[in-house]
């Protein structure tokens, strides 16, 4: 399961990757907790699931 840091980071790279649109902050946030727990649960997850590739991001 994800940290609340872990989200955060997250959730503010998927956001900057998006334009840093306004007033979708909470859309951001579910996006990266979703994706990080899921990755967490994964057998080949990540050790760090804050450092995936560039390639698992939604485009």
């Amino acid at each position: 399961m994800a940290t609340e840091d872990q989200i955060r980071n997250y959730a503010r790279l998927l956001w900057e990757q998006a334009g840093r649109p306004e007033g979708r902050d909470a859309e951001f946030w579910h996006a990266a907790e979703v994706e990080l727990n899921a990755a967490s649960e994964s057998p080949d997850a990540p050790t760090q699931p804050d450092q995936l590739n560039s390639n698992s991001l939604p485009g």
